[in-house]
């Protein structure tokens, strides 16, 4: 879902700030102080990816996915409305009893903000904290249900799946030309199958992107 600079997430979500009207998601949405304020939170991370992974949801049917109470749901996903992070979702459902929400942007980006002050800065970095965490949740899932893929997906998607780390020693520049060609790469993918017929045997893939720097006391320098 994310990186300091970029966090996406396929699919639907939406319109900025205070007034869009409900339409097609828009591509992006740029983080700056007030908009930190809104999203810096682990449960709304979590349901805004939820909304742009899988479409349309209600507070009760997100609940049930992160194992939190409705009203706590329902909580944030107004919170989320009021900074402009989800919208209501208009289209038909079965049931019209609950409020149907959806998201309005499709990825979130988060670059550097100028004239940040100190609670500005621990804005951005539970922001990050949250990512982070959404990340390690994704991937404990993927590894406590191995075996399930294996037997509902079959051992050809067990073998493709890819967990895989590498260390570098990188200039500045070097680290942001290789963040540039990775995410070339990605979004020659994505936009290769955008808008096609889904094949038979296809699944929804996820591949979450970090670089970061990891000098400690300990690292040689």
């Amino acid at each position: 879902m994310c990186s300091p600079r970029r966090m996406s997430t396929p699919r639907t979500p939406q319109p900025d700030p205070a007034t869009t009207p409900a339409g097609p998601a828009e591509d992006a949405v740029r983080l700056d102080a007030r908009l930190l304020r809104g999203l810096a939170h682990p449960v709304r991370v979590r349901l805004l990816g939820l909304l742009r992974q899988d479409g349309p949801a209600t507070a009760s049917g997100l609940a049930a996915r992160i194992g939190e109470s409705s009203g706590v749901t329902s909580y944030h996903l107004r919170q989320l409305a009021a900074y402009g992070f989800v919208v209501d979702d208009d289209a038909p459902h079965g049931s019209r009893r609950e409020r149907w929400w959806k998201a309005a942007h499709r990825m979130t980006v988060l670059e550097p903000i100028p004239g940040l002050d100190e609670e500005g800065h621990a804005l951005v970095e539970g922001y990050l904290r949250s990512i982070a965490q959404a990340y390690a949740q994704r991937l404990l899932a993927f590894a406590d249900s191995a075996a399930a893929t294996r037997t509902t997906l079959g051992e050809a998607w067990s073998e493709v799946a890819d967990m895989s780390d590498w260390w570098l020693d990188l200039t500045v520049e070097e680290a942001e030309r290789l963040g540039a060609d990775l995410h070339r790469v990605l979004d020659s993918h994505r936009s290769a199958i955008a808008g096609r017929p889904r094949p038979e045997g296809t699944e929804r893939v996820v591949v979450q992107l970090q670089i970061m720097p990891t000098a400690t006391e300990e690292t040689p320098r």
